[in-house]
């Protein structure tokens, strides 16, 4: 797919997968990833509960970054609109997502109430999260000195490069709570 900036044209077609991961020369990302996966178990009934926001176009990256992010990291992703059904409270039912979770994801941009609310409950029962925005303004002052993924959309890989990155974070995470 192509974008028009001005008088050029981007690449925003985000199903193609680079040849190589940033940083690592000659190494294709899922060469990476099984090398940085050595040693991690991980159960196909574990999950990675995603906190996001629903409403696009932020809502939309669950299905075209996310998923297939965590799934290629062996675990089930889990968020709250998509996932979670039944009676009940909702926020009961947040909780029992976080708490269940072997990792968790959270998307920061746009400074999301919900977002912040459920990366509080992360913190407060200790479980690992992977933080990802698209700039560092919205990574709030009290988890600034945590590892965050950025990640640039003027670069038309931008997509594949943040599966890999969320996925090689998430092994990584595992490995080291």
């Amino acid at each position: 797919m192509l974008e028009d900036v001005g008088s050029k044209k981007r690449v925003v077609d985000i199903t193609h997968m680079p040849p190589e991961v940033e940083g690592v020369p000659s190494v294709t990302a899922d060469e990476h990833l099984r090398k940085v996966s050595k040693g991690v178990s991980v159960d196909s009934s574990e999950t990675c509960f995603v906190m996001m926001p629903f409403a696009e176009p932020l809502g939309g990256y669950y299905s075209t970054i996310y998923q297939p992010a965590i799934k290629k990291a062996g675990l089930s992703p889990v968020r709250a609109d998509t996932d979670i059904f039944g009676t009940g409270k909702i926020i009961d039912q947040i909780w029992s997502g976080i708490n269940r979770a072997k990792i968790l994801v959270a998307e920061l941009t746009g400074r999301n109430p919900n977002v912040l609310y459920e990366l509080g409950l992360a913190h407060a029962l200790r479980k690992p999260v992977v933080l990802i925005s698209s700039n560092e303004g919205d990574v709030p002052f009290d988890v600034r000195h945590v590892r965050v993924i950025y990640y640039q959309m003027a670069d038309p890989f931008w997509g594949e490069k943040l599966i890999a990155k969320v996925a090689e974070n998430i092994v990584s995470a595992i490995k080291n709570p």
